[in-house]
């Protein structure tokens, strides 16, 4: 089993066994706040298995029909992960809104107890998932990072509901993160949006890789050069490199060059093709001039 299987795998248990107890505690309490985010983190228990089962299926080999093997499903899961997050979060907002106008009384005592809990779960998934690379992982993190803070404002608001009997602070703090929530899952969507349109990773700048292959000994030109990511992790590249005829003896060796470079921007797998100044010129190819 992966890392990053093994990671999703460990998220996904937790996160399955602090529903039952968040949802038992949301109900001894009276807490919308832990209702809501009981039932957000139920969807979010199904997502997590989705996701533990795309890396699952992600590993297997490339074959003639999928010849880039399944490590798209990575980002397929990461996909389906926000659309949960989306829906529950709006389902959330619906059920603490009318609390807005008729609040009513929890126990703050029991909410601190589970808002503890919950810290110490959630801080134990997110340390594992962390350091993964893979773009369903960092939706998956961002969220448990997102859980760990609406905890932190739950205990907050427990304490102060303790001391001052106010219940409309739970629906406002209810209100609160889950609007945190939607603003964190709009930014992974966006970069997830791009990944599945098949454009250039946020953290890939093209015109230094570009400015990086013209500076390889022989080089002239480069053009058609295209990058894109299986899953957020596996960055591609191809690209059209017109370089001087006398390089053309040594294809092999220029290859090699061309490559060593993009190695130092992690670019794992590229396709480049050489050609010679003579034939980009016949073939009226595009690309821009180097400076």
């Amino acid at each position: 089993m992966g890392d990053r299987e093994k990671n999703v795998g460990f998220a996904a248990a937790l996160n399955i066994l602090f529903t039952v107890i968040e949802l038992i505690g949301g109900f001894l309490t009276n807490s919308l706040a832990l209702i809501a985010d009981a039932l957000h983190d139920f969807a979010d228990s199904f997502a997590l298995i989705i996701a533990w089962y795309a890396e699952r299926e992600a590993k297997k080999p490339a074959t003639s029909k999928m010849t880039f093997g399944y490590r798209r499903l990575s980002l397929l899961s990461a996909t389906f992960t926000i659309i949960v997050l989306i829906a529950g979060s709006l389902f959330v907002l619906a059920k603490a809104i009318p609390r807005l106008i008729s609040p009513e009384p929890v126990n703050a005592d029991g909410m601190a107890l589970i808002a503890v809990i919950g810290l110490a779960i959630n801080g134990l998934g997110y340390l594992r998932l962390k350091k993964g690379m893979s773009q369903s992982e960092k939706v998956l993190s961002w969220h448990l990072l997102e859980d760990l803070l609406g905890w932190i404002a739950l205990l907050t608001g427990s304490i102060i509901m303790r001391f001052w009997d106010k219940p409309v602070i739970d629906p406002i703090m209810t209100i609160g993160f889950t609007i945190f929530v939607l603003w964190g899952v709009s930014k992974n969507a966006k970069e997830t949006l791009n990944l599945l349109l098949e454009g250039v990773p946020e953290n890939i700048d093209i015109d230094a890789i570009k400015e990086s292959i013209l500076s390889v000994e022989g080089v002239k030109l480069v053009h058609d050069l295209h990058i894109w990511s299986l899953e957020g992790e596996t960055d591609l590249l191809t690209a059209h490199v017109v370089v001087e005829d006398k390089y053309l003896q040594t294809p092999d060796k220029m290859r090699l060059s061309i490559k060593s470079k993009l190695e130092e921007y992690h670019i794992e797998h590229s396709t480049i093709e050489l050609e010679s100044e003579g034939f980009c010129s016949a073939t009226e190819c595009i690309f821009e001039s180097k400076k």
